[in-house]
């Protein structure tokens, strides 16, 4: 589906460079607030409390999540679990906790579900309590070192398919376009301290999927220009191929973003961060697919032998291109 077509081709190559200079600069700044200001964890990754409690009606979550807050719990989670009814609260690894034994940040656990129980009465009645449970640091450590293998596993997979499907140029060249998105993904959560929780860890993974099909495009777009435009040099190849898939990238991306962003007003705290890594992600994934993978390409030496094998005639004649 088309609703307008670029009928002269956009010279992008032309200023490859410069946006690869940008590119750089931000993914520099990115790695300096990662190892500057590091992430701030929620406590699926640092440890903490977790309490379930029920009401007899819908839960009133803005309330129970004032009364959190003011408790001195600022980054307290509260969700609904299951059903409207059924809440969900998490609260942070306090200093008691961190570094006692089992038997003492139990006890911790418990004076801190206490008190969070004994302000929800008096706010909120008939509330109760179904279960409290201390999550320990240990357990984050696992979940991160998880997440990283995660991460690690995709970016070889990703790899693999695009040197089997297309070429090991383009391989490379995506694998650094993609990892160029994720590192400014986490910049930004480390820049803003914006709480860095599983779903964003799962936000990353889908933009390093959603970042990889826009590259595939692009360069499945490159490979067909090749065959069909015989006399066009690489620079005018990618161009083309760019051009011809703008509309579509409009139409896709476009609709995707309005999605994200509709999550990120209407879905609230809960889905807020998730949905930030997923707008911040689509836009730097449809910059890097066209104006950093291309150009990467270009600069690895791509050109029309890689893609189109030549098959020489059996009377010695010129070589031809098979498609």
């Amino acid at each position: 589906m088309e609703f307008f077509r670029i009928k002269k081709d956009i010279p992008f190559m032309r200023h490859a460079l410069i946006f690869n200079l940008i590119s750089v600069a931000t993914f520099i700044a990115a790695i300096a607030f990662i190892a500057i200001r590091g992430l701030h964890f929620s406590i699926e990754f640092t440890g903490g409390t977790v309490m379930e409690v029920s009401y007899p009606q819908a839960a009133p979550l803005a309330q129970v999540r004032k009364v959190v807050e003011d408790l001195g719990y600022a980054d307290a989670q509260v969700q609904n679990f299951g059903t409207s009814r059924d809440l969900l609260i998490r609260l942070p690894l306090r200093a008691e906790q961190a570094g006692a034994d089992e038997k003492a940040a139990a006890k911790a656990t418990s004076e801190q579900s206490e008190k969070v129980m004994a302000a929800l009465k008096a706010a909120t009645p008939n509330v109760e309590l179904r279960r409290v449970e201390f999550v320990g640091p240990q357990v984050g450590e696992e979940l991160a070192t998880d997440g990283a293998l995660a991460l690690l596993f995709v970016v070889i997979g990703i790899m693999i398919h695009l040197a089997i499907r297309f070429e090991w140029k383009f391989a490379v060249a995506a694998i650094i376009a993609n990892l160029h998105d994720v590192v400014i993904i986490v910049g930004f959560f480390a820049a803003f301290q914006w709480e860095f929780s599983l779903s964003v860890l799962a936000a990353i993974l889908a933009v390093l999927g959603y970042s990889v099909n826009e590259s595939v495009v692009v360069a499945d777009r490159i490979r067909e220009n090749f065959r069909k435009m015989r006399k066009a040099t690489v620079t005018e190849v990618i161009d083309n191929a760019i051009t011809a898939t703008m509309s579509r990238t409009i139409i896709t991306h476009g609709t995707t973003e309005a999605m994200v962003l509709a999550m990120l007003i209407f879905g609230g705290p809960v889905l807020f961060y998730f949905a930030l890594a997923l707008t911040i992600g689509i836009v730097f994934g449809i910059y890097s697919s066209v104006l950093v993978m291309a150009p990467i390409t270009m600069w690895l030496g791509i050109k029309r032998e890689d893609l189109v094998k030549p098959v020489k005639k059996k009377d010695d004649g010129p070589e031809v291109y098979t498609p």
